[in-house]
């Protein structure tokens, strides 16, 4: 198993916004989760990616522990050190891109290679202009950011978490920032990974996309896991009232 969080809790002030919730994910799995605004989806994603911190639970990447929980029930992280190792495992694609604007395309990609994993410039290079033209945009590597489409700019997002050769790719929204055709071009970068085997977790409303995609769905709501399963059983036979009231808004 390539993630594994068990009995996560997070709280913002006296606010509870992940409730002992527990999940894990396997080597070539998809797993979206969805779930109506507030229910918790992006707080366990950055909680998953070390962005924030939990208060209670444990976190392991390929069975290593990066944070468990002492007796006293308060969870303890590994050193700052450790948790660089950690890091690596993973890339993690924003919502608004969060790429370096006053870096070219290139430039964008070959950075943390170069500088965290110590490949040459040469090396480095040859494999980002192998992603750029995976993502159709192999005659973009000069521009800069800001010379490109949101769906062009989300695509260098999705290379650039590629160039670090992670376990598993997180995505939080990634076409939220999208108009309709532009979250198709994303998409279908989505979904030609999933077709070769990439390990994702993708928060996502794109409902039919989840469903197409997915080996499996969770769907959350207020802070806990409501139900989960295959996309078949949870969009087209969910058992959760909870489920069935969120989707029926999609149905209409």
């Amino acid at each position: 198993m390539i993630l594994e969080m068990n009995n996560i809790r997070k709280s913002f002030g006296a606010h509870e916004v992940l409730k002992d919730i527990s999940i894990g994910v396997d080597r070539g799995e998809v797993v979206s989760i969805i779930g109506p605004s507030g229910s918790g989806k992006s707080t366990l994603l950055r909680c998953a990616t070390f962005l924030e911190t939990i208060d209670g639970g444990d976190i392991s990447y390929m069975g290593e522990h990066a944070v468990h929980t002492d007796d006293a029930g308060k969870a303890v992280y590994v050193s700052p050190q450790k948790l660089r190792h950690f890091r690596s495992y993973y890339g993690l694609v924003f919502q608004q891109f969060n790429l370096f604007p006053h870096y070219s395309i290139l430039k964008n990609l070959i950075d943390a290679p170069m500088h965290v994993q110590g490949k040459s410039k040469e090396e480095a290079t040859d494999l980002a202009m192998a992603l750029l033209y995976k993502m159709g945009l192999s005659e973009r590597a000069d521009a800069y950011p800001y010379q490109l489409s949101g769906g062009q700019q989300q695509r260098v997002a999705i290379a650039r978490a590629l160039a670090m050769s992670p376990e598993i790719l997180f995505f939080d929204e990634p076409t939220s920032a999208l108009d309709p055709e532009l979250t198709g071009e994303v998409l279908k970068v989505i979904r030609e990974l999933a077709e070769e085997h990439m390990t994702m977790v993708v928060v996502t409303h794109e409902m039919p996309f989840a469903k197409a995609v997915s080996n499996r769905v969770v769907f959350m709501a207020d802070g806990v896991i409501v139900e989960q399963g295959d996309p078949q059983d949870v969009f087209d036979n969910p058992q959760e009232e909870r489920t069935k009231q969120f989707l029926r808004v999609f149905e209409r």
